[in-house]
């Protein structure tokens, strides 16, 4: 059981029977009666999110969650299938609970599955993953448009903006996390 002195960003828990994580936390202490604690949550199925005020006297559930390291195997329309890579259980996860993890998902992929009651819910990527330009526009040298960057699209269909000098075939380190290039990778 949490209390709400236990509040804070990033915990994990759970309202009403769904997994809720806090993304913003506020503190405030009135001068009168108690202390109010200020959360905005983050349903972690559905991805709604909405503030909620709790009272120093609340308390909360532990959700029933777990991680599990699997490899993504491939995709089939919307579907992203994924194998336990200790059982050999295979499961479906939906793209929308993916979101834009799907821009950096490559076959055999190593990744943590997030699962609520043995249900999967979402994933948690590597940092940083090394993905092929399968296109880049020639960039016009003189070109004063304002960027010294230009797009380009990666074996995984997603478009990053790189430095003019990333042609097509090149292995790009891209960040998880902001979706931003980050170097060339040597072979």
């Amino acid at each position: 059981m949490y209390t709400t002195s236990d509040l804070r960003k990033g915990l994990k828990i759970s309202l009403d029977g769904d997994p809720y994580i806090i993304t913003d936390f506020e503190f405030s202490k009135p001068g009168k009666g108690q202390a109010l604690y200020k959360c905005r949550l983050r349903n972690m199925i559905t991805g709604n999110a909405f503030d909620r005020t709790f009272r120093s006297s609340d308390k909360f559930e532990k959700p029933d969650l777990s991680e599990r390291t699997m490899q993504f195997l491939y995709a089939q329309g919307d579907e992203f299938h994924f194998m336990d890579t200790r059982s050999y259980e295979q499961i479906v996860i939906m793209k929308e609970q993916l979101g834009d993890a799907t821009n950096f998902l490559i076959d055999n992929m190593e990744v943590d599955v997030l699962l609520f009651n043995d249900r999967p819910i979402g994933v948690t990527l590597p940092n940083f993953v090394n993905l092929t330009v399968i296109r880049a526009d020639p960039w016009v040298k003189g070109d004063t448009s304002g960027s010294d960057t230009k797009p380009v699209t990666v074996e995984t269909g997603y478009v990053v903006q790189v430095p003019p000098f990333i042609e097509e075939g090149e292995k790009l380190q891209i960040d998880t996390r902001t979706g931003q290039y980050v170097t060339r990778v040597k072979e």
